[in-house]
């Protein structure tokens, strides 16, 4: 399964998605060209909601051969033999139709802006066989990507966001192991609330260190900064409402709106430029044995 997706990943962030990003970041600089990505600017979301996604680029390569010959000055003429390539080369990925359907994830690539996630569409657990499809988020960020569902302890690891409830001395030790952790994604902006010894309340920080029995804890205001945060074989963990892609795994279930293209130039049985993907994790099996504890870090 990884090689398969990580040949996907690389042609779509190496090739297509490049050379999209690239005229957008680049179209406010230079002169009028015919056949560049953009020519004018639009904010990543519309008014009425929905996401504005520019033009796709059937074969990257050949729009970058005609925007390298235009910077030479090389394709400044009006030749048929020039323009009807290019513009057929070109889609307009607003003008495709938003539809929405499910799949099981297979694996995931880069961040919530601009990644990829890897599916095959329907909700069979054996799904070796099925088409794989493409998820395109958002370069802006402005995907609305929502993930939910519990976790193994194990996939935990330094960089992730958590909110407990614990009580700590003046030390920033806990008294007890943790019950329960969530897994979040604040706003941007958002200041914790500061750590107070000695009376139980709610911690938001980022993890710095995990071991099967210690969470070190890192928070954003306060005098108490570093916690340490005792863990037990009974600590639950559950993603709550995240954003992060990274917390996306192979067989969580998933829901996707988007702008599906089964053309030139998608990648595996179709791409899909995703304006909402809402992922959820499954229940750990009975047995105690979760397949999403490997591989997921």
């Amino acid at each position: 399964m990884a090689d398969p997706l990580r040949s996907i990943s690389v042609v779509l962030l190496g090739v297509t998605a490049c050379a999209w990003l690239d005229g957008i970041a680049e179209a406010q600089l230079t002169p009028y060209n015919p056949y560049a990505d953009s020519q004018e600017s639009q904010p990543p979301v519309a008014a009425d909601g929905t996401l504005n996604w520019g033009s796709f680029y059937k074969s990257a390569a050949m729009q970058k051969s005609y925007e390298r010959l235009w910077n030479m000055g090389a394709c400044r003429g009006n030749s048929k033999s020039i323009t009807i390539p290019v513009e057929r080369n070109k889609l307009a990925i607003n003008t495709l139709p938003e539809v929405t359907f499910s799949g099981r994830v297979r694996g995931t690539a880069g961040t919530s802006r601009g990644g990829l996630i890897a599916f095959a569409e329907g909700g069979a657990v054996d799904d070796s066989e099925a088409p794989v499809i493409v998820a395109q988020l958002h370069p802006a960020g402005v995907t609305h990507l929502q993930i939910g569902g519990p976790m193994p302890l194990a996939a935990l690891h330094p960089g992730m966001t958590v909110r407990l409830r614990a009580q700590v001395d003046d030390k920033g030790r806990a008294t007890a192991p943790v019950r329960a952790i969530d897994v979040v994604s604040p706003p941007d902006g958002f200041v914790p609330d500061a750590v107070r010894p000695g009376a139980p309340g709610t911690i938001v920080g980022d993890v710095q260190r995990i071991t099967d029995r210690l969470l070190v804890v890192q928070v954003a205001a306060g005098r108490l900064r570093r916690l340490s945060i005792p863990l037990s074989a009974e600590t639950s963990v559950a993603v709550v409402d995240s954003s992060r892609l990274d917390l996306v795994s192979p067989g969580d279930s998933l829901e996707v709106t988007g702008r599906r293209w089964t053309g030139d130039g998608c990648m595996g049985a179709a791409t899909v430029f995703a304006s909402r993907l809402v992922v959820k994790k499954p229940a750990p099996v009975p047995d105690g044995h979760d397949p999403l504890a490997s591989g997921t870090k």
